[in-house]
């Protein structure tokens, strides 16, 4: 039989999606038979109970989920890509299934805060590189970075608020004008003609992003060292606010190839149990379905709890139902794991909430020193949260009921 359809990781206009609000992608799900959906924006969980209110009406079931980037410091002395394809160290997390209400305790919502604040002063540093190019180009106008915090974000400001934001105004300046906007930017781009056509918003504000804001293009301020806090720290906060820490995996590219981390899979399984890791999750769109299936059965076999998501975390609109690269339709195999792993994060979010011990148990000093157990079934690291993973089918168990009976 097929399990309920599972998307367990969306971002949402909290942090930067391809919805015009939560209302938007609820109702997508809702129309698309997606019946569990997991809010999962990156540094806020400001989105939760708009989230909550909007899957209760739709007879949906939310799960509660937060991103961020942090940075290994080993890995990026040692030159080694973990789940980002381009820079050694940085590392994506995500925590799964957090108290929802939320809440979190000092030192840790100002660790999160100070993250937020770094993030966004980096983005503003762009905001006025690109303005001085408008300038020195004559162009007669500029982006307001207040403006854009408050017309087009919910407080987080991403890159893509900007790219965005320069597209709107361009359009503006030259009254609709799509050939005079193309124009403006190929004079952005230092010659470098738009390939997008302009109703192809998305691939527009993507070719921005690239040729403006990423490293090498003119208006980009590469980050300072206080916009990543250490794995360590973010799984700390990540324990504190109740979730479960989870590793993204990247896994293949269109090209067969995989990070200096992710490609040995029985090593990277090892490495992230003895960090502490005891989830994954993957988006699906990224991978071929049959590596898809064997990393995750893997994974799955080891004990790990393991999830599938989309994003949409670009202006590019794709469905909420999940597929492989290509629009490959996943395996029934592949549907039950994710339906499995999203039952455990449902009932320990469930748990979590009322203060009882969830599927992570966090000892009652977080801030003890590391180190491992002398217990093997308790896999992790003391202080970091552990996982008895024979208890996982309980969870399953549990979590589907919840699921069932919303």
């Amino acid at each position: 039989m097929e399990p309920k359809k599972v998307n367990a990781h969306l971002h949402t206009p909290y942090s930067f999606s391809a919805f015009q609000d939560v209302d938007d992608a609820l109702d997508r799900a809702k129309r698309e038979g997606v019946e569990v959906v997991g809010i999962n924006d990156f540094y806020t969980t400001r989105g939760y109970e708009e989230w909550a209110k909007g899957c209760e009406k739709r007879g949906l079931y939310p799960l509660f989920g937060i991103e961020f980037i942090a940075l290994d410091e080993k890995e990026q002395e040692a030159g080694l890509r973990v789940n980002d394809p381009v820079n050694p160290g940085r590392t994506y997390l995500s925590g799964k299934g957090l108290a929802y209400p939320f809440r979190l305790a000092e030192p840790y919502a100002s660790r999160l805060n100070a993250v937020v604040e770094e993030a966004n002063r980096q983005v503003e540093a762009m905001c006025g590189k690109l303005n001085e190019l408008l300038q020195s180009a004559g162009f007669g106008f500029s982006l307001d970075f207040q403006w854009i915090t408050s017309e087009l974000t919910k407080g987080l400001v991403r890159e893509r608020h900007l790219a965005k934001a320069l597209r709107v105004k361009l359009l503006e300046r030259y009254g609709g004008d799509g050939q005079k906007v193309k124009e403006a930017l190929e004079v952005l781009f230092g010659g470098k003609a738009l390939k997008a056509p302009m109703d192809d918003v998305a691939g527009v504000e993507n070719e921005i992003r690239g040729n403006l804001l990423k490293a090498g293009g003119a208006a980009f301020v590469p980050e300072e060292a206080a916009a990543f806090l250490p794995v360590e720290q973010v799984r700390e906060i990540i324990l504190a606010a109740g979730g479960i820490p989870t590793y993204p995996f990247l896994a293949d590219n269109s090209g067969g190839g995989y990070t200096d981390f992710e490609g040995n899979l029985e090593q990277a399984a090892r490495r992230l149990t003895e960090r502490g890791f005891h989830s994954v999750e993957f988006i699906t769109t990224r991978n071929d379905v049959r590596r898809l299936e064997e990393y995750a059965s893997y994974l799955h076999e080891q004990g790990f709890v393991v999830t599938f998501g989309s994003e949409h975390n670009t202006p590019a609109m794709e469905p909420i139902e999940l597929f492989a690269r290509g629009g490959v339709p996943l395996t029934l195999k592949l549907k039950q794991i994710n339906y499995g792993g999203a039952c455990v994060i449902a009932a320990h979010q469930h748990l979590v909430a009322q203060g009882l011990e969830g599927y992570v148990k966090v000892d009652d000093n977080p801030l003890v020193t590391p180190g491992k157990r002398g217990d093997e079934e308790k896999q992790g690291l003391q202080g970091l949260g552990y996982v008895d993973r024979s208890r996982r089918e309980e969870f399953v168990k549990l979590g589907d009921q919840l699921i069932q009976g919303k």
